[in-house]
């Protein structure tokens, strides 16, 4: 699938204004590029601050196309009465009329020509590059690529996601937490009127008892004083180390103006786990029902 960059001016690109938290104003993070190698200034960005974004990775066009994909696979799942891919449970929203609608998507390009098409985009060779030695896009691996629908309103499921680090999942898989690279690309715009990823800078530097205690996973919603609100466009592509502490806040907007739907792509590495059909649901996804996920 082409996903030509796109190119509007960075004037296009959300400001920062008075509503954004404190670290927004100390973190200035220009409009980056993807080409196809990240350049020094990209890599310090990231390895200092744990994340990044990079402006216009694909165009509307290519956007509306995915879109167009993903909601096929959502209307096809439905029909089919799936409530689990490959062990892992779907996530499920209702609306107004009564129909049912996934609200967390996993595995989604098995289901998509275009999706797969999309991760085999020669510019995740940069991401890949910078990851390490011996990483690789986790397809079919953990949940796979993972689409993430948020909307505030009545009978939707998932409007916030608490306090958390992805790297808490090695720990279920009786792994040692280790680095890796979660990519996200926006499908919608994610002002702050849409609620969006809110980050700890640098809390992927640090250590176990840390990570597993700073925060009550997925229970906590409440911001903190040092988080750094991420804002992008349609189109946009942003990575965050696996090990860094976020969340994704509520949307002050609701129907239709609070929809956020994001595609999340872990790049891995370590013993390679593809999953199937008779994959057991991991213990991990009890943590999260109890957290009411």
């Amino acid at each position: 699938m082409n996903v030509t960059p796109d190119t509007r001016s960075a004037a296009a690109a959300p400001a920062a204004g008075a509503g954004l938290p404190p670290a927004n104003h100390r973190i200035r993070m220009p409009d980056f590029e993807l080409g196809d190698a990240l350049t020094a200034e990209q890599r310090a960005f990231l390895d200092t601050h744990g994340f990044i974004r990079f402006k216009g990775f694909a165009g509307r066009g290519a956007v509306r196309a995915l879109i167009e994909e993903v909601e096929d696979i959502d209307r096809r799942l439905v029909r089919e009465g799936r409530t689990h891919v490959n062990g892992v449970p779907l996530l499920f929203g209702v609306r107004k009329d009564g129909s049912r609608y996934i609200q967390r998507m996993v595995f989604a390009s098995l289901f998509g020509e275009r999706l797969g098409a999309f991760l085999r985009d020669d510019r995740f060779r940069a991401i890949l590059d910078v990851a390490g030695p011996g990483y690789r896009i986790a397809e079919r691996e953990r949940d796979g690529l993972v689409i993430n629908h948020y909307r505030h309103e009545e009978g939707s499921t998932y409007q916030r996601l608490g306090w958390h680090t992805d790297s808490l999942r090695d720990v279920f898989y009786l792994e040692k937490p280790r680095r890796y690279l979660n990519v996200g690309f926006y499908l919608d715009d994610s002002p702050l009127s849409k609620g969006g990823v809110r980050l700890l800078p640098a809390s992927h530097e640090q250590g176990l008892f840390s990570m597993l205690t700073r925060k009550a996973y997925f229970m906590d919603h409440r911001p903190d004083p040092e988080e750094y609100a991420l804002e992008a466009e349609a189109g946009d592509l942003t990575i965050h180390d696996g090990r860094i502490w976020h969340r994704v806040a509520q949307a002050t907007a609701t129907g239709d103006a609070s929809q956020r739907r994001v595609m999340y792509l872990p790049l891995m590495t370590g013993p390679l786990k593809p999953k199937h059909e008779d994959s057991p649901t991991p213990l991990y996804f009890r943590l999260k029902r109890l957290a009411g996920y």
